[in-house]
């Protein structure tokens, strides 16, 4: 079964304070086209500009997980993402009115709240998931983190901390299915150690912050004075603390509710990787920094697999679509510039063609006799005569035509081709063939590897002969 991506059905608005900034915040949800993705903007600025939910544009992890494009930040946006991915929800545009996410009361309960409310809308678009079909391991050796992701049909995550704390030991958490996410995670509340939020005040943070949007542990003795200034900071009429180490502000939702916020936040971090994920993800001692590096190869995996899955495959054993003696019938090309040796795909936008590549060829006798190497620029020629045979099979009668460059652009040589090399060269139109222009982005392949890259523009001419 094919699973549709999904908007939201209508606008929705939120506000609160930002943690660090202490200013009034306005959120507003919006509904957004397929395969558009989640999309942050900045309204309070005089030039509307979009930031991506992208790893790439993540650059600090200090306190929440800060984005910034162009110069342009919107900081602790984990929150807000781990209630978009806990919802199923692809395609999304988030409009703030300044550079923060109202913390609300510190976990994203408010956010699904919201975002519900709005409804949920099914697009036409299928969903792409990232499929995880073998075992990754991932160890951030400065925070001591590890991630291991497992194959599994659905998107589970299981999360372990330990802070070596009396007050707050080793704590398991795990969400066996996303639908789970607005109930079990989502309104768990993050927490912060007293000496944390003492260092987090003298600095000037937390303008935003009270005593209702964190827990509070204690991991040291406490005089009543310093309760007493705290109770005063947060304009609260008293604080204690109880027994369990915790400050009596708040009543924890879950006993391993710490343990459930640090999983909400990978939920909303490794929404970053830019896919959904379909696997296990098992934590140990996860964190912003660690969290983000992690959702970072995840997506260099991602855009690796995708890489692959446009390598074409050849198959000796397969006829191909076009052999030489049929190439003949539509090239005018003739030894030695006859630089194809079969055509293997075709369709109305790509054509892949194979050369094979052996010591026999003319050109190596004067290209670098000791250490052959086929030049580039018949690697250009055999894409061309590739491309040509797409716009050829356009015409009913292919050999009353000749093919001429008209451009060349962006060609890269990535490895070298020498004897022995099949050469594979894949030519897809980047738009229509118009009056017999053909504009294509040609690569070549060396079995998985890229050795020429390169957009064509030629045209096809009736022969006057």
């Amino acid at each position: 079964m094919i699973e549709k991506q999904n908007t939201i059905q209508n606008p929705v608005t939120l506000s609160g304070v930002g943690l660090h900034t202490g200013q009034m915040v306005t959120l507003s949800f919006k509904p957004a086209p397929e395969d558009s993705g989640i999309r942050f903007v900045r309204t309070d600025l005089k030039d509307e500009l979009f930031i991506e939910a992208d790893a790439d544009y993540v650059v600090d992890t200090s306190r929440g997980t800060t984005l910034e494009k162009e110069g342009v930040k919107i900081l602790t946006v984990e929150h807000v993402l781990a209630a978009i991915t806990g919802l199923d929800i692809d395609n999304i545009i988030v409009e703030v009115d300044c550079q923060e996410m109202p913390i609300m009361d510190g976990s994203s309960k408010f956010y699904v709240e919201a975002l519900k409310k709005a409804g949920i809308q099914k697009q036409e678009a299928p969903r792409q998931y990232f499929d995880i079909s073998e075992t990754i391991r991932f160890y951030d050796e400065e925070k001591d983190c590890e991630f291991i992701a497992i194959p599994a049909d659905s998107y589970r995550i299981s999360c372990m901390i330990d802070y070596n704390s009396k007050v707050l030991g080793s704590q398991f958490a795990v969400l066996d299915k996303l639908e789970n996410f607005k109930d079990q995670i989502a309104p768990c509340r993050t927490f912060v150690f007293l000496h944390e939020l003492e260092l987090l005040l003298n600095n000037n943070l937390i303008k935003g912050g009270d005593l209702g949007n964190a827990i509070v542990f204690v991991d040291r003795p406490v005089e009543q004075a310093e309760l007493d200034r705290l109770a005063k900071l947060f304009n609260k009429p008293s604080v204690a603390v109880r027994n369990e180490g915790i400050l009596n502000n708040l009543e924890p939702y879950f006993e391993n509710e710490p343990a459930r916020h640090k999983l909400l936040d990978i939920v909303g971090d490794l929404t970053l990787a830019g896919k959904r994920i379909k696997g296990h993800i098992v934590a140990s001692k996860p964190g912003h920094a660690s969290n983000v590096k992690f959702a970072k190869h995840l997506k260099k995996l991602i855009k690796k697999k995708l890489a692959d899955q446009h390598i074409p495959v050849y198959d000796p054993d397969q006829a191909p679509v076009y052999n030489i003696n049929d190439i003949k019938g539509m090239l005018p090309h003739r030894y030695p510039f006859l630089l194809v040796d079969k055509i293997i795909e075709i369709s109305e936008s790509h054509v892949v063609g194979v050369k094979n590549v052996t010591m026999n060829e003319t050109f190596f006798t004067g290209h670098f006799p000791k250490e052959p190497v086929m030049p580039g620029v018949l690697q250009i020629e055999s894409m061309a005569q590739t491309g040509g045979i797409l716009i050829l099979s356009t015409v009913e009668d292919p050999e009353n035509y000749s093919t001429y460059f008209l451009k060349i652009d962006n060609v890269k040589f990535k490895q070298k081709v020498i004897p022995g090399d099949t050469l594979i060269l894949k030519c897809s139109l980047i738009s229509p063939v118009r009056r017999g222009i053909c504009h294509m982005r040609c690569t070549g392949y060396v079995g998985s590897k890229v050795v020429i890259e390169a957009e064509l523009m030629a045209q096809i001419v009736k022969n006057t002969k």
